[in-house]
């Protein structure tokens, strides 16, 4: 006895209107349908629809039976989608959502990477400072920076950033370079306009963490231009090491206050919208962020 069948026919038959409509769905002929209905009242002993020429009408046995049957079809459809995809080989388009100093650093060199891995995932790149609204944007996968506050997003870990002060060597020639915190003083410093907390620097001391307001003439919204602005020489700058890495390994730039700087771990996440099954496409992206940058490769490269 295939309860499924008949219980698909019926709730088929109730979405399309007709047993026309649901034999054409379900790849059978109307008569074959409609005996799966039948069969089905029959075992329950009450009539779940009044058939008429022109149209399909519920009964109340019928439409308690559909309220609950309809879930139960969805979650045996989800169930199969699930298994049959985490066996399938990724694919399709990936829509990836990143900041730009992360994207434009560390990702973008690696995509060829992850393109040789899996030649059959399309990758569709936005980036933009700005976070996502993932589920109304359509965005399959988000990297971001910082803390997490949104319930409806599940996050991985990729690895922890630091933050590094640091200053282009002409401009510490023509300026000097700062010895304690209370140097910075009289420096120009840069910040990130639209992360206007990042303006406070903590430094470690004897009586613990101080905090220095630091302050200048020029001023980014977003860190790659906040980057090429201290690479410039026009000030010194706080950004994480992921941003600054290759500056430093090339010699651009180069960190001070070393002896007083404040460890402060900033998280690197890779997220997606919760209530979705990972489909393989993004469970190979995340399997891949993890294992390029789980290291923080950027960091082992500082001189």
């Amino acid at each position: 006895m295939d309860r499924a069948a008949e219980m698909t026919a019926f709730v088929r038959a109730v979405e399309t209107g007709g047993f026309t409509a649901a034999a054409r769905v379900m790849g059978l002929t109307p008569s074959a349908l409609s005996k799966l209905v039948t069969r089905l009242e029959d075992r329950l002993g009450a009539r779940l629809l009044q058939r008429t020429t022109r149209r399909l009408q519920l009964t109340a046995e019928g439409e308690a039976f559909y309220a609950r049957a309809r879930p139960i079809l969805t979650a045996m459809d989800e169930a199969e989608a699930e298994v049959a995809e985490a066996s399938a080989s990724p694919r399709g388009v990936l829509r990836l959502h990143c900041g730009s100093a992360f994207g434009m650093h560390p990702l973008a060199p690696a995509i060829p990477r992850f393109q040789e891995l899996h030649p059959e995932v399309e990758l569709d790149i936005t980036i933009s400072d700005q976070p996502p609204d993932a589920m109304e944007e359509g965005i399959d996968l988000a990297i971001r920076i910082g803390p997490l506050d949104e319930s409806s997003m599940v996050a991985r870990r990729i690895c922890n950033l630091e933050r590094v002060i640091c200053a282009s060597p002409a401009y510490l020639a023509r300026h000097g370079t700062p010895r304690t915190p209370d140097d910075l003083q009289q420096h120009n410093c840069l910040w990130i306009t639209s992360l206007p907390a990042l303006r406070r620097w903590p430094f470690d001391t004897d009586d613990g963490i101080r905090v220095v307001h630091v302050s200048g003439n020029v001023a980014a919204n977003t860190a790659e231009t906040v980057l090429q602005l201290a690479v410039a020489g026009v000030g010194i700058t706080r950004l994480t090491d992921v941003i600054v890495g290759d500056a430093m390994r090339r010699g651009e730039l180069v960190p001070i206050l070393t002896d007083w700087q404040h460890v402060e771990p900033v998280p690197l996440y890779a997220t997606y919208p919760s209530g979705r099954n990972l489909s393989p496409k993004v469970r190979a992206m995340v399997d891949f962020l993890v294992a390029e940058f789980g290291s923080a490769p950027w960091r082992q490269t500082r001189s």
